[in-house]
């Protein structure tokens, strides 16, 4: 009997609320495809959803019955690609395996500390986060890093370069008692983290080797999992792991059992977070994360491609995949973006991951009105109850918004709805809860509103906030977003496409066929990868060079050697080489790739002759603006990425259109509601299935129904079906398209709640980015790690207008400084200078060790605005490190205290170094004895951090000045007013519902009081006036002055 064909092909996205599945035969007269959705839980019908997928694709390529109660023919099967959410799920919900934690004696605290990163700093309430393990061992060894000139015969040289000396070996006999404990208790996972293990991994091992022994079903060794230095988040990746890889493999263990005997001959493979598939018995929770969301960036990264005849070459491209409770974007180039440290639940992972930005805005999020500002999210209203228009007593949402102006239509949406779920969306219902809200907005300011001006007003912001996390990935990092395509997918990407271009100056729209599905279809074009890093302690220089190929050449090898393993054919494999590299003093490393230009030259001479430095210097200067002089250059880390990329992953992309002359007709004609004009019109709805194969342009307005997803073709927008029947959608005249983003929006300067609601948005965005560029470019622990900074924009008169959720403390103090250089410079302040000053009692400081640094901008030869930053400096001087003395008595012992002084002189534009040097290191100044002044302990740090702080001003005021072309400068000027104005009412409204909520007379107070270390009181007695809704704040008892450094 001969042998059955195995040519089908199931690829499954297994999501929190939906499992979709895309399916390929090959069959003698080329592919047949199918796709399927069902719901990821429905325990009343099948205990697991993807395994139900693939049993109905088998029905429906075969039309053999495969019965629910059987186990599943595995005989067609030829490979099985999945995403899952199962290790994130886990994560969040706290649901993984029992843990313990095995880690050098004296660290056991180490991982609950963590790096001092508060996540809700601006939470009354602050919430310590959930540690994944629950039991801690701590083990009697340790080991020390040797500094070169130290080494003995006995120091061990780790795989780093460093030497180590070992100063105490395990010991076995307590750590077997103390293992076999836990171990009595139930817990089957450890998670070993010891001191320098990144370099010498020998003691790892060693108690790998005994928990084994004592029956640990779950070992993760730091030393395997992420051979980094930096043991904190090295601690939390292998936590990580023993938590959620035992998730996985009863996940996969129930997965496989529902499978008849011929399973073992399918290749099963799972998508990991670095967009690279891994065999099922590779796929561990620390690389698991991102599994669900990574196969949609390989898919649009595949499948993108405009038509030749209006793009010669491939151009960058933004990934926007719009879900039910946010939206995820990310960025491709021809090679994928990773970031190797992300935080997930509070848990900080490091592992290759996509880099792909999250913002909690999706087509559920919900929508509010408050303090006349129109707010999305970050609520969501989530499958149940859902949106009104899902029948179920919901919340309105953006989804409800999308209906009620035309941009969804209940006649093509599933009639899954009402207590028989055969009804359609609800119109007539969210019309009615939009009507209320507008209601609602009307009676409480001047501006009157209809009912689709309020629903549209709320895509206006939603869209504004999705636009957020793509200027970071374009903007922040110095490219030009106008030259992105926008691809678009998930549920509801494609009806806000249109829109989210044009508001960032994007001319280029792409659809794909599939984008209701693409996570999935993008695992059929994923390629397997192996990804292995090792840890490196090198300078990189010309006479080091030589060394740190070598160490890239062997590692490749173990890569190459490990794809073989797994079966791929070398004709399929490609290696990628990177160098982590870092300025000295700095932490943030740029993975930096060597480009090639000939692969067929041996591998070591295109190494030797790539310039690694230049590479790293053109990235650094891209996305900083600046560069670090004088700073030796660091090799973090050696990576290869190994991948099998057979030619069945390859897509054609039919770059043309589809040579049918046949121009197909609209099925049918809807009302949209066109914001801009404030009117209903007819637009002609097209079926994705009608244009295909045809020469058919839409012109926009129009709706396209694709099968899984709503195409809003907007006005001035066409949309061209190619032969794969992806839609490719330009705005009408692509030359011109980015010259009339920058013509001035006519925007009033009157106050529009809609438009308030999107300047909070912009001006946060730019506050945000300010910071960002702070973080990554500083070198001292308190600002790149501890994130102890602030970064603001001040209005004409020096007020505060917006800030990024930074430090509280400093953002009253903030306003001050700004004011107070003001009123100090005059009219002595000139374009391009940028002002510092600390003094906490003249100008405006909080306390020495925050440095402010102030730049303003300037329009037309006047300030019209400041951006600042504001940053904690390590030490500052003072007669103890650190700069704030616990034995201070007065300002001078704290260290180096500067009133005013020009940091970048507007002139010459050039950093006053020397000047700053001497204010720092106090040169000339004596103390109230009559000795020298003690100067700063650390300057190249702190020129440094103050080199970052002007960088991150500079930032904050291109896009600033960006923003005043797209808005002119009288309406940037009326809407920043109109903010601070919010935040007062805000403010006036909270101290009334305070009042009410207190029980308080119209005229009530609240007190209380709280007292020093050393017993000096502190009182408080707050009086509200609910007739101006105004407090006075009354400190009336609080203690006289004392003797110390803490008096405010």
């Amino acid at each position: 009997m001969p042998a059955v064909m195995r040519n089908i092909r199931v690829s499954i996205d297994r999501g929190g609320t939906f499992t979709d599945v895309y399916a390929e035969m090959s069959t003698g007269n080329g592919v047949e495809v199918k796709v399927i959705k069902l719901l990821s839980e429905d325990p009343s019908n099948y205990p697991d959803a993807p395994r139900e997928g693939i049993r109905r694709i088998l029905e429906l390529f075969t039309g053999i019955p495969h019965p629910r109660g059987k186990s599943v023919d595995t005989s067609r099967l030829e490979y099985i690609r999945m995403g899952t959410t199962v290790a994130t799920n886990a994560l969040l919900e706290r649901n993984g395996e029992r843990t313990a934690l095995v880690i050098t004696k004296g660290f056991k605290d180490l991982l609950y500390i963590g790096n001092q990163s508060r996540p809700k700093i601006f939470d009354l309430e602050i919430t310590t986060p959930d540690m994944v393990y629950e039991e801690v061992v701590e083990v009697q060894e340790r080991v020390q890093l040797v500094q070169k000139d130290d080494v003995k015969k006995s120091d061990i040289k780790g795989v780093s370069g460093d030497f180590v000396r070992v100063l105490e070996p395990p010991n076995v006999t307590e750590l077997r008692q103390q293992l076999q404990i836990v171990r009595n208790k139930g817990i089957k996972s450890i998670a070993v983290v010891l001191t320098h293990s990144f370099t010498f991994p020998e003691h790892e091992k060693i108690i790998g080797k005994l928990a084994k022994e004592l029956g640990f079903s779950q070992i993760s060794l730091s030393s395997d999992i992420m051979p980094m230095i930096k043991m904190v988040p090295r601690g939390f990746t292998s936590c990580a792991d023993a938590y959620l890889t035992p998730v996985i493999k009863d996940y996969l263990a129930s997965f496989c059992s529902g499978f008849d005997s011929g399973l073992d001959k399918v290749k099963i493979s799972f998508m990991q977070s670095d967009g690279g598939l891994t065999p099922m018995s590779s796929f561990c929770g620390n690389r698991a994360i991102l599994s669900g969301p990574a196969g949609g960036v390989v898919g649009y990264a595949r499948t993108t491609r405009p038509p030749t005849h209006h793009s010669k070459t491939s151009l960058p491209v933004i990934g926007f995949d719009m879900g039910g409770t946010s939206t995820d974007v990310s960025r491709y180039d021809g090679t994928f973006d990773h970031v190797f440290e992300s935080v997930t639940a509070n848990v900080p992972i490091r592992a290759p991951q996509l880099d792909i930005q999250t913002v909690a805005a999706g087509g559920g999020s919900r929508l509010f009105y408050k303090n006349q500002m129109f707010i999305v999210g970050p609520e969501s209203v989530r499958a149940h109850p859902g949106p009104v228009c899902y029948r179920k007593n919901g919340f309105l949402s953006v989804t409800d918004a999308n209906l009620v102006t035309g941009r969804i239509l209940p006649k093509y949406f599933p009639h899954i709805f009402g207590p028989k779920e055969n009804e359609p969306l609800d119109l007539e219902g969210a019309r009615k809860a939009f009507i209320k809200l507008t209601e609602e907005i009307n009676s409480s300011q001047s501006v009157r509103y209809s009912m689709e001006e309020v629903a549209s007003g709320f895509l206006r912001v939603a869209n504004e906030a999705m636009c957020r996390p793509i200027r970071n990935l374009t903007q922040m990092r110095g490219y030009d977003i106008s030259t992105h395509i926008l691809a678009c997918f998930g549920g509801a990407g494609p009806q806000h496409a249109c829109a989210i271009a044009k508001a960032l100056g994007m001319t280029k729209v792409y659809v794909q066929r599939y984008s209701g599905i693409l996570s999935a279809y993008g695992l059929s074009l994923a390629d397997s990868v192996i990804d292995k890093q090792l840890p490196s302690s090198f300078t990189y220089s010309t006479t080091t060079k030589s060394t740190v190929i070598s160490n890239i050449l062997d590692l490749a090898e173990v890569v190459k050697k490990d794809l073989k393993t797994e079966g791929f054919a070398e004709a399929h494999v490609s290696l990628d080489y990177y160098l982590n590299l870092r300025y000295e003093g700095t932490d943030t490393a740029l993975m930096t790739r060597c480009v090639f230009t000939d692969r067929t030259k041996p591998i070591r001479d295109v190494l030797t002759n790539f310039d690694f430095q230049g590479a790293f210097l053109e990235k650094y200067q891209q996305e900083f603006g600046f560069l670090l002089s004088q700073r030796a250059i660091l090799v973090d880390d050696i990576r290869v990425r190994g991948t099998f990329s057979p030619p069945s992953n390859q897509v054609n992309n039919a770059s043309v259109p589809v040579a049918s002359k046949v121009v197909a007709a609209p099925t049918a004609t809807t009302p949209l509601y066109f914001d801009d004009l404030k009117v209903w019109k007819d637009v002609p709805v097209y079926l994705h299935s009608d244009i295909l194969n045809t020469s058919t342009i839409v012109h926009g307005p129009a709706i396209i129904m694709q099968n899984q997803a709503t195409v809003v073709v907007e006005n001035e927008w066409h949309a061209e079906i190619l032969a794969n029947g992806d839609l490719y959608i330009y705005i009408g005249d692509e030359g011109n398209a980015i010259s009339k983003k920058e013509d001035t929006q006519n925007v009033s300067v009157e106050l529009d709640p809609i438009q308030l609601s999107v300047f909070s948005h912009r001006f946060m965005g730019i506050a945000e980015q300010m910071g960002r560029t702070l973080a990554r470019t500083s070198v001292s622990v308190n600002i790149k790690e501890r994130l102890d900074f602030s970064c603001a924009l001040f209005g004409p008169d020096g007020g505060l207008v917006a800030n990024a959720p930074h430090l509280p403390v400093h953002l009253g103090a903030m306003q001050q400084a700004v004011r107070f250089q003001m009123e100090y410079w005059g009219k002595n302040i000139i374009e391009g200078d940028v002002l510092v000053s600390n003094h906490p009692q003249l100008a405006g400081g909080s306390h020495l060790p925050d440095i402010t640094v102030m730049t303003p901008i300037f329009e037309n030869g006047k300030i019209v605005f400041f951006v600042a930053s504001r940053g904690h400096h390590a030490d500052i001087g003072g007669i103890a490190p650190g700069s704030m003395p616990p034995l201070s008595k007065c300002l001078a012992e704290e260290g180096a205290a500067i009133v005013a002084f020009k940091l970048v002189d507007g002139r010459t534009g050039q950093f006053q170094e020397a000047a700053i040097t001497d204010i720092l290191l106090q040169k000339g100044k004596y103390d109230d004895n009559g000795r020298p002044a003690i100067g700063t302990r650390n300057l190249r740090d702190n020129l440094s951090d103050l080199k970052a702080q002007v960088a991150a001003n500079q930032k904050g005021v291109l896009l600033m000045q960006d923003l005043i072309r797209e808005y002119s400068l009288r309406v940037v000027t009326a809407y920043m007013t109109f903010i601070q104005d919010t935040a007062e009412k805000a403010v006036r409204t909270m101290l009334h519902e305070f009042s009410l909520k207190q029980s308080l007379p119209e005229v009530g107070s609240v007190s209380a009081e709280d007292f020093m270390d050393d017993g000096t009181r502190l009182a408080l007695k707050i009086t509200i006036d609910r007739r101006t809704d105004s407090a006075i704040f009354d400190f009336t008892g609080t203690g006289v002055e004392v003797f110390g450094n803490i008096n405010a």
